[in-house]
């Protein structure tokens, strides 16, 4: 074998004749191209594009972050006064569309439906109304240690942890603290009053019409300071009324 010969072409002259053996080698091995695979990138790395691109979405997502508002301080919220409710909206007629809606929000809760009749003791009453919401109940402070508080009557429009806000029959705004005081409202039978589908729903209920057959609960402020929204989930323990 010759030093200069392609191992191949001695292997095809074994099998062929010269002629095809070199025509052979020549259009199978020499001009026979040679497919490479690409070599992979680097996933740790990326391309200019690709970072470029990555680098616009967090810019994008830091404006983004720096633009969303912030809640509103305590202090905020008392300069603005979101809360507070505009002198032509403190008008009694305006919220007794509230107190009814509120009646048919505690008849479900105690289980009270009309032409059916149902027995409400304190003992199974008092955890369902520990728990309920009291904006829109029509209560009356029977029992304060602020005594100019005491015979105060109206229905709820604001229920934080530590007052009320209701607003009275001449159309007054109070807050009444909570603590020190004992509130009284009136649940009636829910066959007491008929309500049709023509009647309206703007009259206020008055106590001639509620009758003698209501439900009369007191409500101890001191032990009620909490929100509306706490007390949604919160148990309430039996325990005795140091105050009394």
């Amino acid at each position: 074998m010759a030093a200069n010969t392609h191992v191949a072409l001695d292997l095809l002259r074994k099998a062929h004749p010269p002629e095809t053996a070199s025509a052979i080698f020549t259009e199978k091995v020499l001009h026979k191209p040679l497919l490479l695979r690409p070599t992979s990138p680097d996933p740790n790395r990326q391309d200019a594009r690709g970072q470029r691109r990555l680098q616009r979405l967090r810019k994008k997502e830091k404006i983004r972050k720096r633009q969303k508002p912030k809640p509103l301080s305590a202090k905020e919220k008392r300069i603005t006064g979101i809360y507070e409710i505009p002198k032509e909206s403190q008008k009694y007629d305006i919220y007794t569309p509230l107190y009814r809606m509120w009646l048919g929000y505690i008849w479900e809760i105690l289980g009270m439906f009309r032409g059916k009749q149902t027995w409400v003791t304190g003992q199974a009453a008092g955890a369902k109304l520990a728990s309920a919401d009291f904006h829109g109940a029509k209560l009356e402070v029977v029992r304060s240690k602020c005594v100019s508080t005491v015979g105060l009557k109206g229905i709820v429009v604001r229920d934080t942890k530590f007052t009320s806000q209701i607003i009275t029959k001449k159309n007054e705004l109070k807050t009444i603290p909570k603590n020190h005081t004992i509130f009284r409202f009136h649940i009636p039978q829910a066959d007491a009053i008929g309500e049709t589908p023509d009647c309206d729903k703007t009259k206020d209920i008055s106590d001639e019409e509620l009758g003698s057959n209501v439900l009369v609960f007191e409500l101890h402020g001191s032990s009620f300071e909490h929100r509306a929204i706490d007390r949604a989930t919160k148990k309430f323990k039996q325990r005795n009324m140091t105050e009394l």
